[in-house]
């Protein structure tokens, strides 16, 4: 049995569709991070870090944080939604993983933040965080230009960490999930992300907000734990 740390952000989100993906047995935990439930000393000892996702493979004694570590550490144990097993292939599943990691997730991330939830308006890094989070997602766009996923006709679990935040576009970029002309210049990604979302096991990790409720309002408790560095002294 695996247990599942989650909350329905994109990271927890790409996880949940590569379990159910996977058809592995899981309980799912859910982390309350606007109530700050990411800060107990029972988690940080999972994630120092505080952060979801993380799971604990129980029958083999691992402890996994970081979404796309979780992703990769999944797909060895299992053997699934992989590319070939060749260096060329391994070499293009870091890189585009690396990609989603080091720049989908935390450009798109920031955007979010200064777009919608910073205390103050910042024009610049608003404009910059929506900039950089526009040219990575072209980027994919691109590379999904001719072929049906991103490391080709083979479905990995690279699409399931792409999907986790482009789903969010509408949101990241856009004035919110219902706006759709955020995906302007993005006809390819918008196709993966299309296909993906119909797939029952995206269906049934998207059903995970049905089961636990979690804090909705951004209020001054949600902003302390949120946004910590707030209460810290200037300096």
């Amino acid at each position: 049995m695996i247990t599942f740390f989650y909350n329905l952000s994109p990271n927890p989100m790409k996880v949940a569709l590569c379990l159910e993906e996977m058809g592995l047995p899981y309980a799912a935990r859910p982390v309350d991070t606007r109530r700050g439930e990411q800060h107990d000393p029972a988690f940080t000892a999972l994630n120092p870090n505080s952060k979801v996702p993380v799971i604990l493979d129980e029958e083999a004694g691992v402890r996994v944080f970081d979404s796309n570590a979780i992703l990769l550490y999944l797909a060895e144990k299992t053997g699934r939604f992989l590319p070939e097993q060749n260096p060329a292939a391994r070499a293009d599943l870091l890189s585009w993983l690396m990609f989603v990691a080091t720049g989908i997730g935390p450009y798109s991330g920031q955007a979010v933040h200064f777009r919608h939830f910073a205390p103050a308006p910042d024009d610049y890094a608003r404009a910059r965080y929506v900039y950089e989070a526009r040219r990575h997602y072209g980027i994919l766009d691109a590379q999904l230009k001719d072929r049906p996923f991103v490391l080709g006709e083979t479905y990995t679990i690279v699409d399931m960490a792409v999907w986790g935040w482009a789903r969010m576009v509408p949101f990241v970029l856009g004035a919110g999930l219902a706006d759709d002309s955020a995906w302007a210049g993005f006809p390819h990604l918008k196709r993966l992300v299309d296909g993906i979302s119909a797939r029952p096991a995206a269906q049934a990790a998207l059903a995970l907000k049905d089961k636990h409720a979690f804090k909705a309002e951004m209020d001054e408790e949600a902003r302390r734990h949120m946004f910590r560095f707030l209460a810290q002294p200037a300096g």
